[in-house]
């Protein structure tokens, strides 16, 4: 049985590396860590420090969520696909507010690289839901 469904372990495992980081991006700049937040400008500070409490509310959702979700995956359980779907609304509600609804977007911050990794940390999160969601019909994550 391991053999014949290795890529639910590799999908597991590599997204859960790839969510831990953006958890660890998370947390330390929630926590203000001093070495961490020394490679960003004032005016990039001033965007991540300036969100809105329901801003920081859905990127914690959109980033525990995501964890939880590859945790789940290797741990073979179906409410994988509705948990990483759940992080990749609130994936969405943060983009919307970081790109369409401050007064100063995350692209005038960041520049162009925002768009461009927000566009690879979707690919991969819808990916990643999809990837469940067919598991879950094959009942290969029950």
């Amino acid at each position: 049985m391991l053999k014949k469904y290795w890529h639910i372990w590799v999908i597991g495992l590599l997204t859960l590396a790839w969510n831990a980081i953006g958890a660890l991006d998370y947390f330390m700049t929630q926590s203000k860590n001093e070495t961490y937040m020394a490679q960003f400008s004032p005016e990039q500070l001033s965007f991540f420090y300036g969100f809105p409490l329901w801003v920081n509310a859905s990127w914690a959702i959109a980033v525990w969520f995501s964890v939880a979700g590859s945790i789940l995956i290797l741990m073979r359980s179906r409410y994988a696909a509705p948990v990483l779907g759940i992080s990749l609304l609130a994936m969405v509600a943060t983009a919307i507010h970081n790109f369409l609804l401050s007064d100063i977007n995350m692209q005038d911050v960041v520049g162009n690289e925002a768009v461009y990794f927000t566009a690879v940390i979707f690919v991969v999160a819808l990916a990643l839901w999809i990837y469940a969601w067919q598991m879950v019909r094959r009942g290969l994550l029950s």
